[in-house]
């Protein structure tokens, strides 16, 4: 998911914060889980007075699990990256989920945006220059990518083409 500044920008700038897509909401979320609980209890009863008790420790082991499992998702979802053009450089920002930072220059005029396009349609998004290569934009789907990849190669141009001032 892509999301663009939405002050006007100047000529030659661009921002953009990508960042995961996560469908399920927290209330969805906790909907979810409750509806499951509900499930897992209520069938572990059925179980139980059938004279199977163990069954309900696996009911309640398989609720855990898809909560732990989506809690994993979430924190995942956290990270997000920050692309901040300008006439002089591209700064990309990588954010992990646990807020620790990195921080990757490009002068303006020697940075190249590529997307690389398997067979099968994946698509792979880096910045290039002087031999360096960064991979960003991995949670992006396909056609984001190449949406995302046209944007900013449309504003590596416009950016070229101003003076700094």
């Amino acid at each position: 998911m892509t999301e663009a500044t939405s002050k006007k920008q100047e000529p030659g700038t661009f921002k953009a914060v990508l960042f995961p897509y996560r469908s399920l909401s927290p209330t969805g979320f906790l909907i979810l889980m409750t509806l499951i609980g509900i499930t897992s209890f209520s069938l572990g009863l059925v179980f139980a007075f059938m004279g199977a008790w163990p069954v309900v420790g696996f009911f309640g082991l398989d609720a855990l699990l898809i909560y732990f499992a989506f809690k994993l998702n979430y924190r995942a979802g956290r990270e997000y990256e920050m692309v901040d053009l300008d006439p002089r450089q591209l700064v990309l920002t990588r954010v992990d989920p646990k807020g620790r930072r990195e921080i990757f220059d490009f002068n303006t005029y020697w940075v190249r945006v590529n997307l690389l396009e398997e067979h099968d349609g994946r698509t792979s998004l880096s910045l290039s220059s002087h031999g360096n290569e960064i991979v960003f934009g991995s949670f992006l789907t396909d056609d984001e990518r190449k949406d995302f990849a046209v944007a900013l190669h449309d504003a590596l141009l416009t950016a070229r083409t101003v003076r700094p001032a």
